[in-house]
């Protein structure tokens, strides 16, 4: 995932200056107020403060919970994740969205076993496609209001910030025990975006409850037991790495835990009681275009080409040809149906040894359990 900035404009701007005559809180409702109209449901402002829990962070990395992720531990990515200043010297706000994805559901159907599961996030387009323009029409927005240009960078996703930790000083929820932002109204099913500006606008009060209580639903639920009792992922465990920014091999002893999914994973957000009551049904039309299943023998038979040009503008295309195939052969072996054999054994030609070595683990996996059956 990488991270995507505006200009960085020199000349910050308080506000009354310029073309602006109103009060810094008429500025910031009147940005509030234009995020809302293009789709982002959460909104909050914060200060460009040095984030309180940063040892957490620090703890995390020194303990290789990151797994492959060597990016999150560069010094100068730490370095900046302490001070946003780093990132933009002229930084006196902090701009924290959230647009809503729709509310993952349990899809299976009866007598349905070869079927691949997808995180419910992923089921449209990209976010990093589609959020840039709504960012700039935020900052072109801002700046029309003041008459003036604002220094500004955005993030999606993975900018050299805590954006959750952010989002809870902006006052949009807590971090619960899955590591999730959590919104007391709208749950945790939303993207996270944010922009420094160059501006100083009054900040949101923080979010300073912790609403999960004595609840363990989504430590319990999780299948590989990734979640740490500080509130961190051990990554080495997380369906989601395993399937997405994991580009080996799954570990042979983690596949069985894997089950059906092929991309990413949303079991301890579907069982957090957040958002069994309050995740929005339908979230973003833009990231809600999929039924969150795929067919197994049929994804397991998509050639380079026909994997490019499926995932052109999705999420998916992120885990690779090779990094997919691996996941979905993992999920046939897991369905433990025969039908998949077949499939399999033609995945043993398949060009990526990735693939082959993946495939062949599912077919003994499918024989071993069923041991009646032939090919």
């Amino acid at each position: 995932m990488t991270s995507s900035s505006l200009s960085d404009k020199k000349n910050s701007l308080e506000p009354g200056c310029s073309g602006w005559t109103g009060s810094a809180h008429q500025l910031a409702s009147n940005l509030k107020g234009k995020a809302h109209q293009l789709g982002f449901t959460l909104v909050g402002l914060a200060l460009p403060q040095a984030p309180p829990h940063l040892d957490v962070y620090r703890n995390w990395l020194a303990a290789g919970a990151h797994a492959e992720m060597n990016y999150l531990a560069e010094p100068r990515a730490v370095e900046r994740r302490a001070d946003p200043l780093l990132i933009l010297p002229e930084c006196r706000s902090i701009l924290v969205l959230g647009t809503p994805y729709s509310k993952p559901q349990s899809v299976r159907k009866a007598g349905e076993t070869a079927l691949g599961r997808i995180a419910a996030y992923a089921g449209g387009a990209d976010y990093h496609l589609v959020l840039p323009g709504r960012l700039q029409a935020l900052v072109n927005f801002l700046e029309e209001q003041t008459g003036s240009p604002v220094a500004n960078r955005w993030y999606i996703d993975t900018g050299p910030i805590l954006e959750r930790e952010l989002g809870m000083r902006a006052g949009l929820g807590w971090i619960g025990k899955n590591t999730c932002l959590i919104n007391p109204r709208s749950g945790s099913t939303f993207l996270l975006a944010e922009i420094l500006l160059g501006i100083e606008l009054p900040p949101d009060e923080p979010f300073a409850n912790d609403l999960c209580g004595s609840c363990k639903s989504c430590v319990d639920a999780c299948p590989t037991g990734c979640i740490q009792p500080d509130r961190t992922l051990d990554a080495r465990r997380c369906i989601s790495y395993l399937t997405i920014e994991n580009k080996a091999e799954i570990p042979s002893e983690l596949r069985p835990m894997l089950g059906e999914w092929v991309f990413g994973c949303d079991i301890c957000q579907m069982v957090c009681p957040w958002n069994v009551r309050f995740a929005p049904a339908n979230g973003d039309p833009e990231f809600s275009h999929h039924t969150g299943t795929v067919s197994l023998s049929a994804e397991l038979a998509l050639t380079p080409e026909e994997f490019n040009r499926k995932f052109k503008d999705s999420p998916l295309k992120r885990a690779k040809r090779r990094g997919y195939l691996r996941n979905v052969a993992v999920a046939a072996g897991n369905s433990g149906s025969h039908e998949m054999i077949m499939p399999l054994n033609q995945s043993l030609d398949d060009p990526e040894a990735l693939v082959r070595e993946h495939a062949k683990w599912a077919i003994d996996t499918i024989v071993n359990d069923r041991p009646d059956e032939h090919l």
